[in-house]
């Protein structure tokens, strides 16, 4: 995708967020992130990452990655702004 997109979205806490790729869902519920993306966010195999789900209306609608060494207090305490902020 290009190196700035105009679906960024500017958040509280100087964060920016935007789409970077569409992926799909394999037959055994496996997802493949473009070498783009992982590399954007320094991800390598055997990363662990918490996964944090949304539901509105009763239906799950959002999921967020967060790799496990960095989700610790402050995570937890900035994610709630972050999270009402994209979804407003």
């Amino acid at each position: 995708m290009a190196e700035k997109s105009e679906s960024a979205v500017k958040s509280t806490g100087g964060c920016q967020c935007q789409v970077d790729a569409l992926i799909t869902i394999d037959g055994r519920g496996q997802i493949v992130l473009p070498k783009e993306v992982r590399e954007k966010a320094d991800i390598n195999a055997g990363d662990k990452f918490v996964v944090i789900s949304h539901q509105s209306g009763g239906k799950g609608c959002c999921l967020f990655l967060v790799k496990a060494d960095y989700f610790s207090e402050t995570v937890k305490s900035t994610l709630g702004p972050l999270v009402k902020d994209i979804l407003a």
